[in-house]
């Protein structure tokens, strides 16, 4: 059993120091994401500036064919079939061909590899308190059983080193209360109870953790929108004329993408740190009332 809780201590330790590591990496390296996919952007709204000259010219390239177009009769018409309406009908099966999985990765960018590792620590943490807040895990029954037995039997050192020896929340409450019984029944008392809120705040803290992340998730999620919203207002004021949907999508869907991302890791979270709170409130009353219960017993056969 101590091998176990022990291990299991190890594993909630180094969730915890992988979340730390995980903020530190988000705070250093959020700006040197948002500064190359600005860079990006930016050389997205550049490219209609380099092709504006093409694009003024056209209009005099194609006057002579159509010029030209009754007298060579109706076989020019064909070349437009042949090859679409030049660029724009050539991109939208290009752009028709990208994925609903890869348009999501490029959209979320920085922000979504964030939230993506943050949903991958979300689990583990979810995973380790659920196995480490169990009642066999906290309330033993075999060991209360054989601690029932001692006191009935009246060997008092015998229960007193089989609660030192184990590692449970029951055990810890049980050898504080009989390591401060000489000094008296209410003291003992006063023991375990400060043992339990110890135990109890323990358990709080690493719950905590799942708190943090359904805190910063929309956080994370809200700073993508904002970007995004940025980057759609960077195209539009980089433009000298109305810009068309498909140039402001990229902005648009990263702020959206992200909102959603940022939600669906932070709503999880809070479900369970909720339910797992309340496992841990149950379960430290009944610790609690057990304890009393042995210690009790324990007193009246002390006076006996």
């Amino acid at each position: 059993m101590m091998m176990g809780n022990s291990l299991e201590r190890n594993q909630t330790s180094l969730a915890y120091r992988s979340l730390s590591i995980l903020l530190l990496c988000a705070v250093v390296f959020t700006p040197l994401g948002l500064n190359t996919n600005s860079w990006a952007y930016q050389e997205k709204a550049a490219a209609p500036a380099a092709g504006e000259a093409p694009a003024a010219a056209e209009p005099a390239a194609t006057e002579a064919p159509a010029a030209a177009e009754p007298a060579a009769g109706e076989a020019p018409a064909a070349a437009p079939a042949a090859g679409g309406d030049g660029a724009g009908n050539a991109a939208a099966p290009a752009a028709a061909s990208e994925s609903f999985l890869s348009w999501m990765i490029r959209a979320s960018g920085f922000f979504g590899l964030i939230l993506l590792l943050l949903s991958f620590l979300m689990v583990a943490l979810i995973m380790a308190n659920v196995l480490s807040i169990r009642r066999d895990n906290l309330m033993p029954p075999d060991l209360i059983g054989a601690f029932e037995e001692k006191i009935n039997s009246k060997d008092y050192q015998g229960a007193y080193e089989l609660a030192k020896s184990d590692d449970s929340f029951v055990a810890r409450v049980l050898a504080a209360g009989l390591s401060k019984l000489n000094q008296g029944y209410s003291e003992a008392i006063e023991a375990m109870q400060e043992v339990g809120e110890d135990e109890n705040m323990a358990m709080e803290h690493k719950l905590s953790y799942l708190a943090l992340i359904g805190v910063i998730s929309p956080m994370i999620g809200l700073m993508g929108t904002v970007y995004g919203m940025i980057l759609s207002f960077q195209t539009i004021a980089a433009s000298a004329t109305s810009p068309k949907p498909s140039e402001l999508a990229d902005g648009i869907s990263t702020a959206l993408f992200t909102t959603l991302e940022g939600l669906t890791v932070a709503i999880p979270a809070m479900i369970f740190y909720s339910l797992l709170r309340n496992r841990v409130a149950r379960f430290s009353l009944e610790v609690g009332m057990i304890s009393e219960s042995l210690m009790n017993r324990f007193s009246s056969n002390t006076k006996s």
